[in-house]
């Protein structure tokens, strides 16, 4: 089946082409690099899977009921127009909304994927080139798996929304090389690895979790990368170009905070325009959703502080969206969390998976002395 079978709103084409500026920059300096980057190198070179492997593809999924989580997550959840809605319009409710979330992940993860590329194009230090070659990879998998997900277990798909197309737009467009790094390694999948973490920690059903779990322990070294690569070069930036750098992420964060929104979903279901209109007011007051969109920035906002990116216009920009405390976080813990948990994970359904042989075996030997 194809693809575009599966989206609920037509795809404009089936390919989108993106004018790319700037060099493809070779360097013929092939000593050993920064330690801490070769480092994060290797790691990626370690921690490569395959998710034919290491997923159990095999596990039910409910399409009406992706992640398992109370209603009370569902932004209209015990408003008038929730009220309204018969058994069955709210299951669509349900089923949009995870094949609209996971889908933007979809998309989001190839672009990471060309974004990556793109890196190991045009950055000019080899340790670098060599850990972006890693990070393709893994970029790729995860569109593989994503890919997967909404074909084999929801049957539902979206196009890419307009706001993170926007971004993506504007990062590979730029002719610098650090704005794939910003757009990317720090907006981008800085907002996927904190909603990956709301999901993951969130949902009570086995297949979503495990994707999203060891999704997230590649993304964390990812968003480690940009912060190492970026720092180092923003300690140089003029006036100028640092104003230049701060824009981008102002905006690209308005961008991010308003593809959470998710208005397609709703006009894709049997909703009046004024229904749409409403479920709108809803999801913008919704104190789920502003906790939800809150937590979304737990990733974002102390990684541009890290880069150096910290003007008193920046802050003001946080604060005014109601995320500058998110500035204390601490990215190094909540990368070695994503670690651990993905790791849980396996070890879990290791021990299980061996007493189910070993069970299987025992009945065996039983029925033979029968």
């Amino acid at each position: 089946m194809s693809t575009h079978e599966l989206y609920t709103i037509p795809a404009e084409l089936s390919t989108w082409d993106v004018e790319m500026a700037g060099s493809a920059r070779f360097t013929w300096e092939y000593d050993d690099g920064r330690d801490r980057m070769l480092s994060l190198y290797q790691k990626g070179k370690d921690k490569q899977w395959d998710s034919v492997k290491r997923i159990d593809w095999d596990i039910e999924v409910d399409p009406y009921n992706v992640l398992g989580v109370p209603d009370n997550t569902i932004a209209i959840y015990g408003t008038p127009l929730w009220e309204r809605m018969g058994e069955k319009q709210r299951q669509e409710v349900r089923l949009h909304g995870a094949a609209w979330q996971f889908s933007q992940f979809l998309h989001g993860e190839q672009g990471a994927m060309i974004c990556s590329a793109r890196i190991v194009e045009s950055v000019p230090d080899l340790d670098s080139k060599f850990y972006a070659a890693t990070q393709t990879m893994d970029e790729a998998r995860h569109a593989e798996t994503y890919a997967r997900f909404l074909k084999e277990k929801v049957g539902l798909a979206y196009p890419i929304n307009e706001h993170l197309k926007a971004l993506l737009d504007s990062t590979l467009s730029d002719s610098r090389w650090d704005m794939p790094y910003l757009g990317m390694q720090v907006l981008i999948e800085g907002l996927a690895l904190a909603a990956f973490g709301v999901m993951r920690d969130i949902t009570t059903k086995p297949l979503p979790k495990q994707i999203l779990a060891y999704v997230m322990q590649d993304e964390a070294r990812h968003v480690a990368f940009g912060r190492m690569a970026l720092r180092d070069y923003y300690k140089n930036l003029s006036e100028t170009e640092r104003r230049e750098r701060e824009d981008f992420v102002i905006e690209g964060c308005y961008l991010m905070r308003d593809r959470l929104r998710g208005r397609e979903t709703w006009e894709a279901l049997d909703l009046s325009k004024q229904e749409v209109d409403e479920a709108m007011g809803h999801v913008d007051e919704s104190d789920y959703m502003r906790l939800f969109r809150s937590l979304l920035f737990s990733r974002i906002v102390p990684c541009v502080k890290d880069i150096g990116l910290w003007s008193p216009r920046l802050q003001q920009a946080y604060a005014d969206m109601g995320v500058l405390e998110m500035a204390g976080q601490n990215l190094e813990a909540l990368m070695k969390q994503d670690e651990e948990i993905a790791d849980k994970i396996d070890a879990e359904r290791f021990t299980r998976e061996e007493a189910e042989r070993h069970e299987e075996v025992t009945e065996t030997i039983a029925m033979a002395a029968d």
